[in-house]
């Protein structure tokens, strides 16, 4: 019984992402040209706005463990930097409060992240590093 409730649960976060990529055109066109789009600041969800002004502020992180860790950019999506020059960061789902999960029994942090270059430049992806935006004040 628990694995069913765990297969369940895993369609259920697929049928999510299927969802997601299937309505947002314009992740799935830069998906496939690799070329970087940007998004303006209000455009982005508030917990997107929220996570960047955490990062400023330099936390508290609703993940402490994760959040401010090295993005070591392995499949080369954002600009070629030095080891260690992005941090990458959580941007809880909107059921969300602390480190509880959208999905009870879900311990995942979902697939949207702020990814921040130390140059004070800053990525949002909504799809766990397949595609990203970057973030214009």
């Amino acid at each position: 019984m628990k694995r069913l409730t765990e297969l369940f649960r895993l369609a259920l976060l697929l049928m999510l992402a299927a969802f997601i990529s299937g309505h947002c055109p314009a992740f799935a066109a830069e998906a496939q040209t690799g070329h970087i789009m940007t998004v303006r600041l209000a455009e982005l969800p508030r917990e997107a706005r929220e996570t960047l002004a955490l990062i400023r502020r330099g936390g508290p992180f609703p993940f402490p463990r994760s959040d401010g860790s090295i993005f070591g950019n392995f499949e080369k999506r954002l600009p070629k930097r030095p080891h260690g020059y992005y941090r990458e960061y959580t941007v809880p789902a909107p059921a969300m409060t602390g480190d509880r999960p959208a999905v009870p029994g879900v311990l995942d942090r979902g697939a949207r992240r702020i990814v921040a270059g130390k140059g004070r430049e800053y990525y949002y992806t909504v799809d766990h590093y397949r595609t990203f935006r970057r973030i214009r004040e």
